[in-house]
């Protein structure tokens, strides 16, 4: 099982990069569409954890790391609900709040469940990436970090939701 470990966290890495790319071409469009970005002043600081995050996985755990299986299936899972997330959101998936005024809210796939459901898959992600190594001191350090920053977040991002049509009856 030898780099086993190393090789996850650069997929997972590989896989940001791939998200980032995919969010700043979204972005663009939303823009070009009359869009405009809200709450960019902590944007770094997500950057900032998700990267230190990763840089703290590389470095800390050993190339020939134990992996809990089990932790594992539940990373996947996740990735799952990352995909679901994507997928429901299309061309409106962005790492960043980009708010364009007239258009509703999209209320189907897990934001039927859920109004930030991509928040709840990165929380779980931060934690249990780190535990498949049994680094519960990461966990629990990003985990708060995570935190900090997403409770910034969530409160920018719903003033600007809320003035969405048909935000205010749900629909």
């Amino acid at each position: 099982m030898t780099l086993i470990p190393h090789w996850l966290v650069g997929l997972v890495a590989i896989q940001r990069v791939l998200e980032l790319m995919l969010s700043r071409r979204n972005a663009a469009r939303l823009l070009s569409r009359g869009g405009y970005e809200v709450g960019a002043d902590h944007y770094p600081y997500i950057v900032t954890v998700h990267a230190a995050w990763l840089a703290a996985l590389w470095l800390s755990v050993p190339a020939d790391a134990d992996m809990s299986w089990p932790w594992l299936a539940l990373y996947l899972v996740l990735q799952c609900g990352r995909a679901w997330v994507m997928l429901s959101l299309g061309p409106y998936w962005t790492t960043r709040i980009i708010h364009l005024p007239a258009e509703r809210l999209v209320r189907s796939g897990p934001y039927r469940l859920c109004s930030h459901p991509n928040y709840v898959v990165v929380a779980g992600e931060i934690a249990v990436l780190p535990l498949v190594f049994g680094q519960w001191y990461t966990a629990a350090a990003f985990s708060i970090l995570n935190a900090l920053v997403l409770f910034w977040r969530v409160r920018v991002e719903n003033a600007a939701l809320a003035t969405r049509p048909g935000a205010a009856d749900g629909q």
